[in-house]
């Protein structure tokens, strides 16, 4: 076989999808963010960063700059190994004990990222339960897919938020079998939110475990940042609440948390945990100072709702339509993978406004979008002009998206 012509045949397909993924080099600047220095073609330019998932500009507060910078100089840049041989360290002992306190439950284990989190704990719980049967949402993220794929047990797909294809898919498993039912508290790409509380209620009436991803809303809701299901009082309902420091906390890093016996089950069980090097002790600093100050403040998170709520406004007066969520997300649907890139390209080349592309495998083809996501940082004069470079764009290929 010709490996390299297969290759470059697959990625020319890819081009032409219009699904080809071109990263952009950039280089935030923390003391002006969401402003940062973008690389390309031997030039340098200033853009702002419209899709960033540091939705509250914690990677580049000051409180985490200085704890990550006095634990680097005081332990090092590295964990030294495994958290069970020398990689575990006293960070990650209070990170995990602060986390599991922001949700209510006993105990937390981290992990390296968010998607890593969900493999190991979602694999190895399990497989881990004898005739265990998953119920995952349709929309649930590739994380979650892939933990699913590789645990290798009986698994049903219930249709988007549908609680009654849960319950008909939930009744139909005998009753003395495990079920675990996994699904988001946000969906990062349409923005919407699942019904917390009927899917607890219908995980006890069939005596289901219950699994949510709330990487989209921690730090984001609820009175101490702990998510929808903190602000909505459904904290002690859930077994499972996963969650990422690389999102609103701004750091890097995934956990779990839920009760004792749970967590160290994952702990003595998850491979992506036991043979993985522990997050870097620097990391884990500042991702402590990054939880605790989101428990107690609330500056970051109404700032951050009066904006999200300013930019939807505006694109309701504009008459740009945007899928409706109540949520910080804002999808602006274009539907199509060519003219996506065409508008975005025109966004950063003409009005050095960065946004991102979103296409296939991301959403699914037909559904690609421009994902804004708005943060505190971002100032009424940022807004408008995102919005003159939005109304210009839409103007040009307002007929193309319509088609």
């Amino acid at each position: 076989m010709d490996y390299e012509s297969y290759f470059a045949r697959k990625l020319e397909e890819l081009k032409a999808e219009g699904r080809y993924r071109v990263f952009a080099d950039l280089e935030r600047i923390a003391e002006r963010y969401p402003y940062a220095l973008l690389r390309r073609n031997g030039i340098e330019k200033e853009v702002i960063v419209w899709c960033a998932n540091d939705y509250l500009g914690m990677g580049r507060h000051p409180l985490t700059i200085q704890a990550m910078r006095e634990a680097a100089q005081k332990m090092g840049v590295g964990a030294g190994g495994t958290r069970n041989i020398s990689g575990t360290n006293h960070y990650h002992v209070l990170l995990e004990q602060e986390l599991a306190d922001l949700h209510g439950k006993e105990a937390a284990l981290l992990f390296s990222s968010g998607y890593v989190a969900n493999e190991a704990s979602i694999s190895s719980l399990a497989q881990n339960l004898p005739g265990c049967v998953i119920f995952s949402d349709e929309k649930n993220h590739a994380s979650i897919i892939q933990g699913v794929r590789n645990s290798r047990v009986e698994k049903y797909i219930f249709r988007h938020n549908d609680l009654k294809h849960l319950e008909d898919l939930l009744s139909q498993v005998e009753p003395q079998r495990p079920k675990l039912i996994i699904f988001e508290s946000v969906y990062s790409m349409d923005g919407d939110t699942s019904p917390i509380k009927e899917i607890c209620d219908l995980a006890e009436k069939y005596q289901a475990l219950t699994y949510i991803d709330e990487v989209h809303a921690v730090g984001m809701y609820g009175h101490q940042g702990g998510g929808i299901a903190q602000m909505q009082g459904q904290e002690d309902r859930l077994n499972v609440i996963e969650g990422t420091l690389g999102k609103a906390f701004g750091v890097v890093g995934g956990y779990i948390t839920g009760s004792r016996n749970l967590i160290d089950f994952v702990r003595s069980h998850a491979s992506g945990f036991i043979f993985t090097t522990s997050i870097p002790p620097a990391v884990a600093a500042a991702a402590l100072a990054s939880v605790r100050h989101l428990k107690s403040s609330q500056e970051e998170r109404l700032n951050h709702q009066k904006r999200v709520s300013e930019v939807k406004a505006r694109l309701k007066l504009m008459g740009i339509p945007y899928l409706p969520t109540n949520t910080h997300i804002i999808p602006l649907m274009i539907r199509d993978a060519h003219l996506c890139k065409q508008m975005t390209d025109a966004l950063l080349d003409e009005h050095n406004i960065y946004v991102q592309p979103i296409n296939y495998p991301t959403v699914e083809r037909g559904t690609e979008r421009i994902r804004l996501t708005p943060s505190p940082l971002h100032t009424p004069e940022m807004v408008d002009h995102l919005m003159n470079a939005l109304q210009d764009v839409w103007r040009r290929f307002a007929a193309k998206v319509a088609a």
